[in-house]
């Protein structure tokens, strides 16, 4: 593999991504490589915590873990979500990075890492409102709170309602599910 001197182009970052180990998730938001932590095991509970909601209320979609995704404006960026919300059957033949259209939700859970402030409060809402993914949820570990994100325009999106764990959120159109999340009180550390 040989890549040049200067800032990363997309292939370039696609091609180091597929040759870096399993043990290492890299993502290229904003231009630059990241390297996203291994979920831990409550952050396996949780992403299981939302995929029987998202089954249980909307069977025809799928909540695919750990999707690559092609993000920011123009697709030039790549983010590893830890779920994407698309209908049934809309990942088959893609390779490694699937293409936006047709989602409907994002979705990340915060890693105990020094990145996750940065990555998933900072850069991804941007990364996915410009890529138009209608609706971005953050389950936000250190401060026992999901944000939905929603409504993006103009590269930003226009709500961001916080929730404490425990409320229960309805996540906007063209989501339209209800989230009890009492559960995820069993998670707060």
């Amino acid at each position: 593999m040989c890549i040049r001197h200067g800032p990363l182009d997309v292939e370039e970052f696609e091609e180091l991504a597929e040759a870096a180990p399993e043990t290492v998730r890299l993502e290229y938001i904003n231009g630059k490589v990241v390297v996203k932590a291994m979920p831990d095991g409550n952050h396996g509970e949780i992403f299981m915590w939302l995929l029987r909601q998202c089954m249980q209320q909307r069977p025809e979609l799928n909540l695919m873990p750990e999707r690559g995704v092609k993000a920011e404006a123009y697709r030039k960026g790549r983010a590893i979500t830890d779920g994407f919300l698309a209908p049934v059957g809309h990942f088959r033949g893609h390779g490694n990075w699937s293409d936006t259209d047709g989602a409907l939700m994002a979705v990340e859970i915060t890693s105990r890492d020094r990145d996750t402030d940065k990555r998933d409060r900072i850069d991804k809402p941007v990364g996915y409102a410009e890529a138009d993914i209608p609706v971005y949820l953050l389950i936000d570990r250190d401060n026992n709170a999901i944000t939905v994100y929603s409504d993006p325009k103009d590269g930003r999106y226009q709500q961001s309602p916080s929730y404490a764990w425990g409320a229960t959120v309805e996540l906007p159109p063209p989501v339209i599910i209800t989230l009890d999340t009492e559960e995820l009180k069993d998670y707060a550390d």
